[in-house]
């Protein structure tokens, strides 16, 4: 079942997502959300340099696939890392496959994941307290600071290409993945899974937004894009845990940052101009 035939698609996609989820998360129209967001930025130099340093390093990650290629290292540590785990991916496809399983999994794994990681800063930006903002921004920073060296140094090749036996399903829903998407993911930028990282990251988070509908979402979008990554033919389960642990270590850090920049954020103007009032839990 194809969900995505081009690039433009997948950014329909994740645009009409994002909205959804804006409003979801805010209970407000979307604009609402991205007027705080941009105010915020405008208004206060601190979540300006939080959201500069999280951004920049996403465009690093953009660069890192075509750095790799012209001067990564030439080993494969695949044998060494998942060798113990066999061949499990093939009996979940065979038992699972369906076409609209397939779809389901490449949508959260293409759109969804994407479209939570861009709402969250939104939503927290609108929060009367930005001490989640602070803490997304520093988490997704430590989250990509410890993979992309990872990436480049302990190179892990995806499980289909690994092991003939397991087939790529992502191609069954985005026949274009190889030429539109694969420059952001390398083929051996496994370990870890910032797929599992991120998700699981901005479920912990999510659940301590007090957004109790935005929580329950978050998590469901963690154990969906999870499950995906191993039944697409993405992952080794090596690779998960190594993205749980990061996750943790990342919200550990991006927490303690977030509750000091907010300690020292009240000579900022932001605070002074800010709507107080919070976002109903529900």
């Amino acid at each position: 079942m194809t969900v995505f035939t081009s690039l433009q698609s997948v950014q329909a996609w994740t645009a009409a997502t994002i909205a959804i989820l804006l409003w979801f998360g805010t209970g407000r129209q979307p604009l609402d959300p991205v007027y705080r967001l941009l105010r915020s930025l405008a208004v206060s130099r601190k979540c300006l340099l939080f959201f500069l340093a999280a951004l920049g390093i996403l465009v690093l990650n953009t660069f890192e696939v075509k750095l790799e290629n012209a001067y990564g290292v030439s080993y494969d540590l695949t044998a060494a890392m998942t060798g113990w785990e066999g061949n499990w991916h093939v009996w979940l496809q065979s038992r699972l496959s369906s076409g609209l399983l397939t779809a389901v999994c490449a949508f959260f794994y293409v759109v969804v994941f994407q479209s939570v990681m861009i709402s969250s800063l939104g939503i927290y930006a609108s929060q009367s307290g930005k001490r989640l903002y602070y803490a997304f921004c520093v988490a997704l920073l430590v989250n990509y600071a410890v993979a992309l060296p990872m990436y480049w140094f302990v190179p892990v090749n995806e499980a289909w290409y690994a092991d003939p036996r397991i087939h790529f399903l992502m191609l069954d829903a985005f026949p274009t993945f190889e030429r539109d998407y694969r420059g952001l993911s390398g083929i051996n930028n496994c370990f870890p899974s910032l797929h599992t990282s991120i998700s699981v990251t901005m479920a912990l988070l999510a659940a301590r937004s007090g957004i109790r509908r935005w929580a329950v979402f978050a998590w469901i979008n963690a154990a969906v894009i999870v499950f995906a990554i191993f039944y697409l033919g993405i992952h080794w389960f090596t690779d998960a845990i190594a993205g749980v642990l990061l996750a943790m270590f990342s919200v550990y850090v991006g927490m303690i940052a977030g509750a000091r920049a907010e300690r020292s954020a009240s000579s900022d103007p932001l605070y002074k101009t800010a709507d107080k009032k919070a976002f109903p839990t529900g």
